[in-house]
């Protein structure tokens, strides 16, 4: 079995799943689904930590799964906009455990991505998948990973 990586922007695909099919993302579904086919060496989660009961339910169900969960604090800017991005800590993440992995999977539409994933497909010489919502996973990530599997029914939880 290989050795994979998973890496998961939890904003983005929250986000992007509830935009394109009004559903969240299945992470019990996806582990077992990775776990079946691969050695999982590292999982890690990046989320924002707002002291929501809903998300500290939500964030204990990732590690209670396998997930180790980083979070960022959350940040309310005076004009209202909000900040709570984790794309340097991911490529961090990234790019110290890439020479360890045969395959890095990367939960994400963010195109920011691209460039990090091109590097490390050359620099360390592993396979790099990108599981991202349909329509809103940047084409620029897409291109840059071996393997692009869109998010689909499957991957979701199902409506009650």
């Amino acid at each position: 079995m290989n050795k994979v990586g998973i890496f998961v922007d939890v904003q983005n695909i929250y986000y992007t799943t509830r935009e394109c099919f009004g559903r969240p993302f299945n992470y019990r579904k996806f582990w077992q689904e990775i776990k079946g086919r691969h050695h999982i060496e590292c999982a890690f989660a990046y989320a924002v930590r707002r002291n929501d009961d809903q998300q500290i339910k939500f964030q204990d169900a990732l590690r209670y799964i396998g997930f180790e969960v980083k979070l960022k604090n959350f940040i309310q800017r005076s004009d209202g906009s909000a900040k709570g991005d984790w794309d340097v800590g991911i490529t961090i993440d990234i790019m110290e455990q890439a020479g360890q992995l045969d395959e890095v999977i990367l939960l994400s539409g963010d195109g920011d991505f691209a460039m990090l994933l091109d590097h490390i497909k050359v620099k360390h010489k592993v396979k790099t998948t990108v599981y991202g919502a349909p329509k809103l996973t940047a084409q620029a990530l897409i291109n840059s990973a071996n393997l692009y599997i869109p998010i689909d029914a499957p991957l979701l939880i199902s409506p009650k």
